[in-house]
């Protein structure tokens, strides 16, 4: 087994090779990729030494940052606890790194005798004498995303759907456009890799199939071991370049979802991201759209994580059975695995969201809920789908400030989860920060289309808006969440007051009379605006004008 595997961006060879000299003249058995031989499968290779090293030395430069290649390493050197970093030049390191301990090695030349080496050797010497404990080897799996938590107990815990996504075929033949197919699978596969529903496997697995057994969708399925295949191809149409995908069951080779994205030639350099990430985002919605209908559609003898998917699921309604619902199916994946930590998050915040929206003032259910939130955090600390949800919990009964934190963590860890970009938007404009509330809501509508979720982030970003006084665009915002969920009564709720605020007083008192008619009491909508609405300094005005309005309503009843 190597002891150290050093990862660097190709520029940076001349200074990678101090580091590999270095640490080999100290006795280390170092692996970095000059050492391939000829005929070598560099991707499969590399994986290989990458997930075998008991330690991984990242040289974070201008150049290996943005590498995708650097910080997919980096991650799974991070997910293994065998990444240790150091700066080899000034340079702003991936967000998700930040608060790694880093050591600064931007001067150092070869110096045997510096200090600062001579620390950072002694970090590495520790380490390696510590892995030398005895362990399980480590997996040799194709890379999968960091996702939600692993089985726990066959069986009972389950995990996220995995996935393949298989070569793009460049139907143009030219040559620039198979550059452009191989470098968006190698895109997308890193994009996908920073959600939390699909786990993916790494190009390396996928990347000298056969003709023949790409067109065996059960057998590859078998063989990659995956449940979902995503094909695509690139071709021209006209000045635009056509990304064409679709979305396989491996069992039944039956295509689940279909999409075409077209972008301008003359601006595909520019867009290319962007295309990446719509891309992305709409495949993680529609993967766990899928896996939620399949856990909806079983009887019995379900896993904890597709009875958290069912309590996801009761959310495309805001009602009182959808709350219970959420409950009910949220106890159920705690009963099923009691260490499963997603369950415990989920649980955490679906009693908040029963608290936020129905339940009077209660301390003691406050303290339960974050009992709930700690015992998940206990469980699995570094769980973006746990943080999420804890983050929103925490927000949810009264403490954005603690909440922020968590939400927070979880963008960093897993920046292209439109739920991740969601909750801490919700963070930010419960404490004022108004422009990075928008901003994430904005993203987290990007990564969601189509998600039963997608009326909560108009929702919350509509909150944004009231917030800064820009009453107009929220009520233009909460018509959006409205047509995604029309029943949703504290929408009504804003929609009423919006009509009252604007002059159009017979519009909001035909809401209001509505809404009291289906049994909704004025005590729970203004306990409830008062929490949606902590902190805002607009509070004191909107609830003014909703008072003036329920009490005509009941005037005129």
């Amino acid at each position: 087994m190597t002891d150290i595997f050093l990862s660097y961006n190709r520029e940076d060879q001349a200074r990678a090779k101090l580091f590999a000299e270095a640490f080999e003249a100290q006795g280390f058995q170092v692996w970095w990729d000059v050492g391939l031989r000829t005929g070598e499968a560099y991707d499969e290779v590399t994986e290989a030494a990458l997930r075998l090293a008991k330690a991984v030395v990242v040289l974070w430069s201008k150049k290996s940052v943005s590498s995708r290649w650097v910080r997919a390493e980096a991650t799974l050197a991070d997910r293994n606890k065998t990444l240790l970093p150091c700066m080899i030049e000034p340079c702003e390191r991936p967000i998700m790194f930040e608060l790694t301990q880093t050591a600064e090695l931007s001067h150092w030349q070869g110096d045997a005798e510096d200090r600062t080496w001579v620390a950072f050797l002694d970090d590495v010497k520790r380490f390696l004498a510590k892995e030398a404990a005895p362990a399980t080897a480590a997996s040799t799996t194709p890379l999968a995303a960091p996702t939600v938590q692993e089985t726990l107990k066959p069986g009972q815990s389950g995990s996220a759907p995995s996935l393949a996504v298989l070569p793009f075929t460049n139907r143009s033949g030219l040559p620039e456009d198979e550059v452009f197919a191989e470098g968006m699978v190698e895109d997308l596969i890193w994009a996908l890799s920073q959600g939390v529903n699909v786990r993916v496997l790494g190009s390396m697995a996928t990347a000298n199939l056969s003709r023949t057994i790409i067109a065996d969708p059960a057998a590859l399925g078998r063989q990659l071991g995956v449940r979902y295949l995503l094909e695509g191809n690139v071709r021209r149409v006209g000045g635009n370049l056509r990304v064409t995908t679709q979305l396989i069951e491996a069992a039944t080779g039956t295509v689940q979802w279909a999409a075409k994205f077209d972008r301008p030639l003359t601006e595909l350099a520019d867009l290319q991201e962007e295309l990446v990430t719509e891309l992305a985002g709409s495949l993680d919605t529609q993967v766990y759209a899928l896996e939620m209908e399949r856990a909806l559609k079983k009887p019995s003898d379900i896993t904890a994580w597709e009875a958290v998917a069912r309590s996801s699921s009761a959310y495309r309604k805001v009602d009182a059975a959808a709350l219970q619902s959420g409950i009910k199916e949220a106890r159920r994946a705690v009963a099923i695995a009691p260490d499963f930590a997603p369950g415990h998050a989920m649980l955490a915040v679906a009693l908040a969201n029963a608290y936020l929206l129905a339940s009077p003032d209660d301390p003691a259910e406050v303290e339960r809920i974050r009992a709930i939130s700690e015992r998940a955090l206990a469980l699995a600390p570094d769980d973006a789908s746990v943080l999420n949800a804890v983050g929103s919990a925490l927000c949810f009964i009264g403490s954005p400030e603690e909440g922020e934190r968590y939400t927070g963590r979880a963008v960093r860890k897993a920046p292209g989860s439109g739920v991740s970009h969601q909750y801490h938007g919700v963070a930010c404009a419960m404490l004022n920060r108004l422009e990075e509330a928008m901003s994430h809501l904005n993203t987290a509508a990007r990564l969601m289309p189509g998600s039963h979720l997608f009326w909560a982030v108009k929702a919350w970003h509509a909150n944004a808006l009231i917030r800064a006084g820009r009453w107009g665009e929220g009520e233009a915002m909460y018509d959006e969440c409205l047509a995604n969920a029309p029943d949703f009564a504290i929408g009504l709720c804003h929609k009423a007051m919006f009509c009252w605020r604007d002059g159009r007083k017979e519009q909001g008192l035909r809401i209001v009379k509505a809404l009291t008619a289906s049994g909704l009491d004025y005590a729970t909508v203004r306990r409830t605006f008062g929490r949606v609405f902590i902190n805002s300094p607009t509070r004191d005005e909107m609830t003014s004008a909703m008072d003036a309005l329920w009490a005509e309503a009941r005037g005129a009843a």
